[in-house]
């Protein structure tokens, strides 16, 4: 009965006309066709035993190759709504594996690779409500396959590839779960896409119509996805899903260009390949992330950024990039495309190195975002970044307003980060629903208390209000933004503009302007930080960490304001706990009709 199910599926979904031809099917490429034709094996190989830093992550690769060559395959085992930490999994082993088949030769990866690749099409299904899990799983068995695919026998193949096609390509035309791929504008529409076209043009020869017509979507959805980076390269979800939404773009669009010749204009849509300097200013000099939305505090290294370095070529957005060179992150983000760096990364020069140019980056869009930083060769240098934005967007939390600002080597205005998804939603919390009354907001780490920002007489931000970036600021010894933040803050005031910079490379300066309506408001000032915090006097904090000191100087003319250190003990039993961190600032009330101004200067002590 099931096997007619999906036999009906297969013939409503390949009547479907397409619309129009993207490509030219009939010169794809020979296998392997996908990322690394053979032809390049020898300067991939000769690149990862010759730069040390590349060599270094390729032995990893291989030490994780060889633990896996004692485990049993993954099994289907759910958390929670997920099966995606085994799709992850399936995927991760499978591409290492056939990676350190192609570079080495040897058969005890080959024949891992086809046992893992047996084991996930053994599945009854791979978890279609929770799309994502599927597009990983096909990309994972459509990489074993094209680079495996001359020593794969042919009742494997078969198996492959009607698996591909049963278990992925055929639930597509089902709304509930197709829908999730091709009409989301998220890193849903990058992933599921990157997945399902991997499928496609690995069983090309297999089953033609039905892998013509999942790329021919593909390009008619994917660019839905691409707007998202307009006008000036800001990801709004921020920089874990920038990691994640944007890798498997890259995937995409390299796997279209070394099958089909091209991408169709996937790389050329506005904003994109400017992304990767967002990203570049995303991560600080003292190794930590503006991890704004659901993002975790530390900084990563991009596995795609060689791709955009050639692709650009711009060797700076590599400046201080591998483990071992200057002060760069030691963890990579999406480690499972960790050989897709290898890759891409073969034909870079990487004894001529630059350092960037640029000090500021700004984007418009969903997350406006603006950041700064003193330099670029010391872990000392300041940096200052400051979001605006709106709660609605996918994966935001109540931060417009948010800064984070690092100096002497440390941050001192944190974002505490996402938490665990399972830990949330195994307590009953509807953890994606945006209205009003949603148990989300009531989360410690998203709502706005816990944030760098402004809470007006204890009430939640607005989720629909936005606030824009009106200006930004670049002379006179001063560097930063202008945020409008009434639209956010709610009723009962007139005009709400928080304006951050850096002062001379000093200092940093938060000015807040509130203009309150028919009636007074008390307003609460809050900044998250990992230092100590002390107060000393009727305006100031005093703040330590590793034996550095930093000052917060509060002034409200006008305005009595009463200083305070708030713990981050979860207020909720369904909290993550906050170790090693607090709150401090001040509150204030201001009186009906009126406008104040609130000014907080963070002042390093050696200066």
């Amino acid at each position: 009965m099931k096997s007619k199910i999906v036999l009906s599926i297969l013939l409503l979904w390949t009547a479907v006309v397409v619309r129009g031809q993207h490509f030219d099917y009939d010169a794809i490429a020979p296998h392997p066709r996908l990322l690394l034709p053979s032809v390049d094996e020898a300067r991939v190989r000769t690149a990862a035993e010759q730069v040390p830093a590349l060599a270094r992550i390729q032995s990893c690769l291989f030490a994780f190759c060889n633990a896996t060559l004692s485990e049993p395959p993954v099994e289907r085992i759910k958390t929670g709504k997920r099966l995606l930490d085994v799709s992850r999994l399936a995927l991760k082993r499978i591409y290492y594996l056939a990676y350190a088949y192609r570079m080495t030769g040897d058969e005890r990866y080959y024949a891992r690779a086809v046992r893992e690749m047996e084991a996930v099409c053994a599945f009854g299904d791979w978890n279609p409500i929770h799309f994502l899990d599927v597009g990983e799983m096909v990309l994972g068995l459509a990489i074993g396959y094209d680079w495996l695919y001359d020593r794969l026998p042919g009742e494997v193949r078969a198996r492959i590839s009607r698996a591909i096609v049963e278990k992925g390509f055929a639930l597509t035309a089902i709304p509930k779960y197709g829908d999730k791929c091709y009409k989301r504008t998220n890193n849903w529409n990058q992933v599921c896409n990157a997945g399902l076209v991997y499928g496609a043009l690995a069983i090309y020869e297999e089953f033609p119509e039905q892998c013509r017509e999942i790329v021919e979507k593909c390009m008619e959805s994917n660019p839905r996805a691409m707007t998202v980076y307009a006008p000036d390269g800001g990801y709004p979800e921020g920089y874990n899903y920038w990691g994640y939404g944007t890798g498997f773009e890259v995937m995409l669009i390299a796997a279209l260009e070394s099958a089909l010749g091209h991408d169709g204009g996937l790389s050329a849509s506005e904003g994109f390949l400017a992304s990767v300097r967002f990203m570049q200013f995303m991560t600080g000099p003292c190794g930590y992330s503006f991890n704004f939305s659901d993002a975790p505090p530390r900084a990563f290294v991009q596995v795609m950024f060689p791709w955009f370095a050639r692709r650009t070529c711009d060797d700076s957005l590599l400046w201080n990039y591998l483990p071992g060179q200057g002060f760069s992150p030691a963890e990579f983000t999406e480690h499972r495309l960790l050989p897709t760096l290898l890759l891409f990364a073969a034909d870079i020069d990487w004894s001529a190195m630059r350092a960037p140019v640029r000090r500021t980056w700004f984007n418009r869009g969903k997350t406006p975002v603006y950041v700064y930083r003193s330099g670029w060769n010391s872990p000392n240098d300041l940096y200052l970044g400051v979001k605006g934005g709106s709660a609605a967007t996918s994966h935001a939390h109540m931060d417009a307003g948010s800064f984070v600002f690092d100096a002497l080597g440390e941050r001192w205005a944190m974002d505490l980060g996402m938490q665990n998804y399972y830990s949330l939603e195994s307590r009953g919390i509807d953890l994606w629903s945006k209205k009003p009354e949603s148990k989300r907001w009531e989360v410690f780490r998203i709502g706005n208390s816990s944030h760098n920002t402004l809470t007006v007489n204890g009430r939640h931000h607005q989720i629909r209000g936005f606030a824009p970036i009106t200006d930004t600021i670049g002379s006179h010894g001063r560097h930063g933004a202008v945020i409008d933040l009434t639209e956010v803050l709610g009723e009962g005031l007139r005009c709400a503009q928080r304006t951050v910079t850096i002062e001379r490379d000093h200092y940093l300066s938060v000015c807040d302007r509130i203009e309150t309506g028919d009636t007074p408001v008390r307003v609460e000032w809050t900044m998250c930080t990992p230092a100590q915090a002390v107060v000393t006097c009727r305006n100031r904090i005093e703040l330590t960490q590793n034996g550095k000191r930093m000052t917060l100087v509060a002034d409200a003319p006008g305005c009595r304001v009463r200083m305070r250190v708030l713990s981050n003990d979860p207020p909720n039993d369904w909290d993550a706990p906050n170790p090693g961190t607090l709150r401090v600032g001040f509150e204030t009330d201001i009186p009906a009709g009126q406008c104040r101004e609130l000014r907080v200067r963070l002042i390093p002590r050696n200066f």
